[in-house]
C-alpha cells in the first residue's frame, strides 16, 4: 500500500480536505499518511491527527526538511509527495500507482495540473496563460503539488538538499522514459491572488532554482536548463493571440528575475504563497477526474 508524505507548515485551513481526499481513494485499502507538521503555530497537527495521519512535530520550519522527516517514518512504497493544499479527486492514487507499474523502468508519476485563475487580476490571468502553455510545466514533475515515486525511483537520493526548489531537484534525477504525466488524474493549482504575491513566488522560486543549478554544476549533476526564450518560440509563435498576454508576462518574469538577484539567500526556507490559503480561497479545491 503507497505512504503520502506530507509537510505542512500553518496548514489548518486546508489539511483537512487534503486528508478526507486520501481516506476517500478508491484502492481497496489503506493508506499510510504521515504529515510533517513543521513550525506550526496553529492547529494543523491535531487536525492531521484526527484525520488518522502520523505526525512528525518539528518545531522549525522548512518544507526539504520536513519531507526527509516524513520520508523516514514512512515505511512503504509507492511514496507520494503531496502539498497540503492539494485535494486529490478518488481515483488518484490508484492511477498514479498504476502507471508506474505498467511500463519497464517507470519510476516517477504526476497528474496533469489545471491552473484555476478566476477571479484573479488581468496580469496573473495573462501570466498564466503562457506559462501553463510551457513545454516545462508539460512534462516536468514540478508545480503540480503532487509526486509520486517507485521504490527504485526513491532510490535516486538518500535526502532533498536544503533548498526551495525540491520538485526541481526531483524532477532532474529521471529521464523523460522514466517518468510519465497521467493524464486521467487531474489536480487544481492556484494561481497568485494578486500580482505581488505572484511576484513574490517567482522570485523564490527563481532563487531556489538558481541555488539548485549551481549545486548541480558544482556536483556534475546538472537539473533541468531553463530555456529563457520558451515562452516565445513555443507558446507565442504557434499562438500568436498570446501576444498581448506576453507583454506582462515579460515584464513579470524580469522584475521578479532582478528582485531575486537582489535578494539574499533563504536557505530552505518555505517560501510559499499564503495569499491563495484562506477559507475563500481554499474552501473549494477540488481535483477532477
Amino acid at each position: 500500500m503507497p505512504s503520502v508524505v506530507i509537510a505542512a507548515h500553518n496548514e489548518e485551513q486546508v489539511i483537512g480536505a487534503c486528508l478526507d481526499a486520501l481516506a476517500a481513494q478508491d484502492i481497496g485499502g489503506t493508506l499510510e499518511i504521515v504529515v510533517s507538521a513543521n513550525g506550526c503555530t496553529d492547529r494543523t497537527a491535531d487536525i492531521a491527527r484526527r484525520g488518522g495521519a502520523v505526525v512528525v512535530d518539528r518545531p522549525e520550519p522548512g518544507k526539504a526538511a520536513a519531507l526527509n522527516a516524513g520520508d523516514a517514518v514512512a515505511t512503504s512504497f509507492p511514496r507520494i509527495y503531496l502539498d497540503a493544499d492539494i485535494v486529490l479527486p478518488p481515483h488518484a492514487v490508484g492511477a498514479l500507482v498504476a502507471r508506474l507499474s505498467d511500463a519497464p523502468g517507470r519510476l516517477a508519476a504526476v497528474p496533469r495540473r489545471r491552473l484555476d485563475t478566476a477571479g484573479r487580476p488581468w496580469p496573473v490571468r495573462a501570466y498564466f496563460s503562457i506559462n501553463e502553455r510551457l513545454p516545462a510545466f508539460r512534462s516536468g514533475l514540478f508545480g503540480r503539488g503532487v509526486i509520486t515515486l517507485s521504490e527504485e525511483g526513491r532510490a535516486r537520493f538518500t535526502a532533498l538538499p536544503d533548498r526551495i526548489a525540491d520538485d526541481l531537484f526531483v524532477d532532474s534525477l529521471y529521464s523523460e522514459a522514466e517518468r510519465v504525466v497521467v493524464p486521467e488524474v487531474e489536480v487544481v493549482v492556484e494561481a497568485p491572488r494578486t500580482t505581488r504575491a505572484l511576484l513574490a513566488r517567482l522570485e523564490r522560486v527563481r532563487r531556489g532554482n538558481a541555488q539548485l543549478r549551481a549545486d548541480g554544476a558544482a556536483t556534475g549533476a546538472p537539473v533541468r536548463p531553463a530555456r529563457r526564450w520558451a515562452w516565445f518560440t513555443d507558446v507565442v509563435v504557434p499562438h500568436p493571440r498570446l501576444a498581448f498576454a506576453a507583454v506582462p508576462y515579460v515584464a513579470i518574469t524580469v522584475v521578479a528575475a532582478l528582485r531575486a538577484r537582489r535578494a539574499a539567500s533563504s536557505g530552505g526556507g518555505w517560501g510559499r504563497d499564503d495569499s491563495t490559503r484562506n477559507g475563500t480561497a481554499t474552501g473549494d479545491r477540488r481535483g477532477a477526474a
